[in-house]
């Protein structure tokens, strides 16, 4: 048993890291308490002699910033952030894992309390703090100037074995590799044990040479409780400015607990009331009380962040001598910091005339270039499809090691690193990332999707080859079932315009978006544009849902006194219409067609476009009630995926054309011809429609 009264300040403050973790999954009965007492040493090296920040301020846009990747030991984190001062009080720690407390069992975004970004899928935070580097790198290079150097800080994640295992790790790990991200550090516990029991189950390759073959910096420490070799390492790679820096540092699992260390069952469970108490007398620790945190040690702790506090202060005075000598880029700094896009931001997004036009990822390529003209802090990329994407800025250069300023990334074929990096990102600030790829790769991105979702991260994501319009490449690459997928995720706005111009409309949707991830659903195949004069404006799309065309704009189509209503307004007619026509994307010109034959009829149709479900759920409910009026059961929808939610627009009573299979290799005007995506398939089925709810 170790000495209590020989203990130093510095060996109780890292004991009370490790019991505070362990009494916070004692209580809650539930937690992983092995992953806390191993790395309390290596963190505490780390947040009292070398990471930046300022409890006082936890936004401070130079601070570093630091990821627990293996999210699973949030406890760490909360203990830490306790103890150094953030707004995480012992009750705080008492409740964790407990319904609305601000400690939840794996890390959420709470940038308020020190919380940079949510984890808990392992590799995930590895891979979002890459996209953290590449955005320090990048926003340094628009601001630092010579003599002055507003961005400057670096990146520190703790990451596990099973982070290192997840495949999303090893591809965020070489591009970080390639890029050169120096400002970029890793302390990787390699404690050698999974829930499963020794990581040699599964995981036997050299770690460390794998990171060296990524062109990393690596170091490896023998013993994790060696404060001062953990410290030197880190020292070491915040000295390394060219090569990412991976920390090899050999830790125990449960480190103290005389039945649980090294063993799987310190991973995700209370050691139990015995075991804790042995443990604490193993280590000289007092058994009682629960959550003890001594004064010496709360003083020392609570002093650590003041080295931050003074480079704080430091930053705020470099800061003002660099607005002073720079008053034009000072006010840049400050517009992209607050989330404000600059005056004009829009002006020179093209306007396509009815008739032939190009496929939607053509049209918004060019409102892309468009915009990145007149919005600097605009970058992205594509997982190796810029070219077939139209992701690329024009002239916009390469970020690279030699060009931090270079506007287009490069993510290889890595679209699940480069989901988790834009959101990286995202929550850096100072940027306004974009990533695109093929919709059908949304599948190797969903773990990333969804955490941005869940931390609504302003992402904007071009998903071209939207349908089986996407042709010969076959069901391999034909998504079917991604619209609905996408949809059924909560702070997800999909996108599918109907044309060249409200391709450009979606842009301009998604620069005014805040409120998490924006994907676009763009056509590889060409479509024709919709003629404006006989259909609302392309601005309409806005609106979410909204009526593109009815049968009171008639008899003559665009004829004097047929003018549809602005966007967002519906037509004032006494009588209801028949049938409503609802689609989206390619489909839209379908439900046109269609509509034209029913209106020459004489049939009173509607064509809604409802090609962003998310915006129109959040119009009010009389907007909603006029677009798709509650009284008209004859609903028809039409769209080149999945059925499955459409339900919700189309009633009990009404049908919806779709594909609930998957496609097949041929060019794509046979595909659409074979699967019922025609204008006599939509007139066909509107028809019969209509005769059932007659009779």
């Amino acid at each position: 048993m170790a000495d209590p009264v020989a203990q130093t300040l510095q060996e109780r403050s890292i004991d009370t890291i490790r019991f505070l973790a362990v009494d916070a999954v004692e209580k809650a009965r539930s937690g992983h308490p092995g992953l806390p007492m191993g790395a309390a040493a290596m963190a505490y090296a780390l947040w009292t002699r070398h990471l930046v920040h300022d409890p006082a301020d936890p936004a401070w846009p130079d601070r570093d910033r630091f990821v627990l990747s293996a999210g699973h030991g949030s406890m760490l984190l909360y203990a830490l952030l306790h103890l150094t001062g953030y707004d995480i009080c012992l009750d705080d720690l008492r409740a964790f894992r407990q319904l609305d407390s601000v400690t939840p069992g794996h890390p959420e975004l709470d940038l308020a309390r020190g919380i940079e970004t949510t984890t808990g899928p392992l590799g995930q935070g590895l891979a979002t703090a890459v996209g953290m580097a590449i955005a320090e790198a990048h926003v340094g290079a628009l601001f630092n100037r010579l003599g002055h150097t507003v961005v400057d800080h670096r990146t520190f994640v703790l990451a596990s074995d099973g982070d290192l295992m997840e495949g999303v790790a090893s591809e965020a790990a070489s591009l970080a590799g390639h890029l050169g991200l120096g400002k970029l550090i890793v302390l990787y516990d390699d404690n050698r044990i999974s829930i499963e029991g020794s990581t040699g189950l599964a995981f036997t390759e050299d770690r460390e040479e794998r990171f060296r073959a990524y062109e990393w910096h690596v170091q490896h420490v023998a013993d994790g409780n060696d404060v001062e070799a953990v410290s030197g390492a880190v020292s070491a790679a915040v000295a390394e400015t060219g090569r990412p820096s991976l920390i090899g540092i050999r830790t125990h699992i449960g480190f103290g607990s005389p039945q649980r260390q090294d063993t799987a069952k310190a991973h995700g469970e209370p050691l139990g009331p015995d075991e804790t108490r042995a443990a604490k007398e193993n280590l000289g620790w007092p058994p009682e009380p629960a959550f003890l945190v001594p004064d010496d040690v709360r003083e020392h702790l609570r002093a650590a962040p003041a080295r931050g506090a003074a480079a704080h202060d430091d930053w705020n005075a470099r800061l003002a001598a660099w607005r002073q000598a720079h008053p034009d880029l000072a006010a840049e700094w400050d517009r992209v910091w607050s989330g404000a896009l600059p005056d004009g931001w829009d002006a020179d997004v093209p306007v396509w005339e009815a008739g032939d036009g190009p496929a939607t990822r053509a049209a918004a390529g060019q409102a892309l270039n468009a915009i990145a003209a007149r919005v600097p802090e605009f970058i992205g990329g594509s997982a190796d499809l810029a070219p077939s994407n139209n992701t690329r800025i024009t002239d916009g250069g390469d970020f690279s090691r030699d060009d931090r300023g270079g506007r287009n990334l490069h993510f290889g074929v890595r679209e699940h690193a480069m989901a988790a990096a834009c959101n990286g990102m995202a929550l850096h600030g100072g940027v306004r990332p974009y990533a695109g790829t093929f919709f059908v790769f949304t599948d190797y991105m969903r773990p990333a999707l969804r955490l941005g979702a869940l931390m609504r991260a302003p992402v904007t994501y071009v998903l071209t080859h939207d349908s089986i319009g996407l042709g010969e490449d076959g069901p391999t690459h034909q998504p079917v079932e991604h619209l609905a997928m996408m949809r059924a995720t909560p702070h997800w706005t999909v996108v599918r315009p109907a044309d060249a111009n409200e391709a450009a409309v979606a842009w301009k949707m998604a620069l005014r978006h805040h409120g998490g991830p924006i994907g676009l659903v763009l056509t590889r195949q060409k479509l024709p544009v919709i003629d404006r004069r006989r259909c609302a404006p392309a601005a309409g799309l806005e609106y979410g849902g909204y009526v593109l065309a009815d049968w009171s704009w008639e008899p003559a189509f665009g004829s004097p006194g047929g003018t549809p209503g602005e966007p967002g307004v519906v037509p004032d007619v006494s009588e209801l219409p028949q049938i409503v026509l609802l689609a989206t994307g390619s489909e839209v010109q379908h439900a046109l067609g269609a509509y034209e034959r029913l209106v020459a009829d004489g049939v009173r149709a509607r064509v809604v476009n409802l090609g962003c479900w998310e915006a129109f759920a959040a119009q009010d409910a009389s907007y909603r009630d006029a677009v798709l009026p509650p009284q008209v059961t004859a609903r028809l929808s039409v769209e080149a995926g999945t059925t499955f939610g459409w339900d919700r627009w189309v009633g009990l009573h009404g049908e919806s054309i779709g594909l609930d299979r998957f496609g097949a290799s041929a060019p794509a005007a046979e595909l659409f011809e074979r699967f019922g995506f025609s204008i006599e398939e939509v007139y066909r089925r509107a028809a019969a429609l209509l005769a059932r709810s007659a009779s």
